[in-house]
């Protein structure tokens, strides 16, 4: 027994970082400027509560990868789950000295590391991450905090989906604490207004949407590195793309190019969707056995890498051939892409000037010309979505949506889908093109990232038509009945 525990005390005093890890990843110093910019625009005499995202249970025993709440990530670089970042507008007074900002994060545990992995525990938050305030969550219950003090507390509202793990201190105990200290409403109250009025769950939305929606250098050259790797893995689909795959094959390639690259994660489920099964926005089943030779494929993937988010779409013939009414359908996304791309620059607004203004009007004007609708003001759902979004830390970042400004990445991504049964022409049914690329806003105008793949018809059709390094990865049949 005395052995046991000798082990566990040398796996303790292994630190969290003795793993090799890259060395691009956001520093300590853009999260503290963060939370620094974060506190100039906090109203006065202020508090701003974060909370981490919760662990998320896929079935039984086996829990979701852990992926850390991006605003939380944003202002701390902590990545573990259970812990509470607080940041106020003043100075605070505390019996270690004066503070402007604290966190509670899981305490070190040489059990719990064994099975799930390293934690930063309290010396390597005050080492890695530059907080003088650090306490383990444990903690957080005992601490000695008035918010009826503040003026204002602002925090983002609860869904009360949070699971009691029964450890101390864990997520749920400290949205249970923070809601006693605060004077949340409890279920016996009917509305908010009924608590406190000092709780404010509308200002630091706010907050963070000006801060995220511009991005830093450090920001963009993370960005970069997702949209290329996801833009290779496009182009490398294009060259093995067969007739016969399965959608699930092609998600592979895509998805194998990411990893290849060392991105941790995709930023959203893949969606890789054949012919009508374009049609479907989120189609995330890609289920289909095998794809055929006369259809399109589109295909929405997007890597994560170091937390930051690509979101690329193209739309291919399996065939390497787009068919005339495949080529006439694509070319006119193209064309409406390519224009709002062209226009966008500081000041635009998107849904008025880009949208609205060029991409659906130039979709609407083509779907009369081709006989799918009578008149440019007729009501369709042919082009259902919005025309973009900005991208980061989410694959829908916060930003704000009014004017472009220099600073913020933003995808334009038209699209037209035509779904089997559709009052038209069938010759047109199942056909489905997304066109999505990722572009940055500079000072007088935009730089396309996502130049890596192949955006033009003709251009897919003559990378189509190279070998892939995967012609020749063939992988025995699975022998039948067993």
């Amino acid at each position: 027994m005395k052995k046991f525990f000798s082990l566990i005390l040398v796996f303790l005093s292994i630190g969290s970082f003795a793993q090799n890890e890259p060395d691009d990843f956001l520093t300590s110093t853009f999260h503290k400027e963060r939370r620094t910019l974060a506190r100039e625009k906090m109203p006065t005499n202020s508090v701003a509560v974060f909370f981490a995202n919760p662990v998320r249970n896929r079935a039984n025993d086996v829990d979701f990868i852990y992926h850390q709440d991006p605003n939380f990530y944003y202002l701390s670089g902590y990545k573990e789950p259970h812990a509470v970042l607080m940041i106020f507008k003043d100075e605070q007074e505390g019996p270690e000295g004066n503070f402007n900002e604290i966190i509670f994060i899981q305490p070190r545990n040489a059990m719990a590391e064994m099975w799930t992995g390293r934690r930063m525990g309290i010396a390597g938050v005050k080492e890695k991450l530059e907080f003088n305030q650090a306490f383990n969550n444990t903690d957080f219950d005992d601490y000695n905090i008035d918010f009826s003090t503040f003026d204002k507390v602002l925090f983002y509202d609860f869904f009360d989906d949070v699971r009691d793990t029964q450890t101390e201190g864990d997520l749920y105990d400290l949205i249970a604490s923070f809601k006693q200290k605060a004077g949340y409403p409890t279920e016996g109250d009917l509305t908010i207004e009924s608590a406190a009025n000092n709780l404010d769950m509308e200002t630091l939305d706010q907050i963070m949407k000006d801060l995220r929606g511009i991005k830093t250098e450090a920001e963009i050259d993370l960005l970069r590195k997702a949209v290329d790797i996801s833009c290779i893995g496009q182009a490398e689909v294009m060259k093995a793309m067969r007739p016969g795959m399965s959608e699930r094959e092609v998600q592979g390639i895509h998805e194998f190019v990411f990893k290849k690259y060392q991105a941790e994660y995709e930023g959203y489920p893949s969606i890789v969707g054949e012919g009508n099964n374009g049609c479907i926005l989120h189609y995330i089943e890609n289920y289909k056995p095998e794809i055929n030779s006369d259809k399109m494929i589109l295909m929405d993937l997007g890597a994560e890498y170091h937390g930051y988010t690509a979101d690329v779409t193209r739309t291919i013939p399996v065939d390497g051939k787009f068919s005339k009414e495949e080529k006439a359908i694509y070319d006119l996304v193209y064309k409406a892409q390519d224009e709002a791309i062209k226009a966008a620059k500081p000041g635009v607004n998107v849904r008025r000037d880009l949208d609205a203004g060029i991409a659906r009007k130039i979709i609407n004007e083509g779907l009369v010309e081709l006989g799918i609708i009578e008149s440019v003001d007729e009501r369709h759902l042919y082009y259902p979505h919005g025309l973009g979004h900005h991208i980061g830390l989410d694959v829908h970042d916060k930003g704000n949506y009014e004017f472009l400004e220099a600073g913020m990445a933003i995808t334009i991504e038209p699209g037209i889908y035509i779904p089997e049964g559709a009052k038209c022409d069938e010759k047109w049914w199942g056909i489905a093109v997304r066109i999505e690329d990722c572009i940055l806003i500079t000072e007088d105008g935009n730089e396309l990232l996502s130049d890596l793949a192949p955006r033009k018809s003709d251009e897919i059709e003559k990378l189509m038509k190279q070998s892939s390094p995967l012609d020749s990865f063939v992988l025995p049949d699975l022998e039948k009945g067993k």
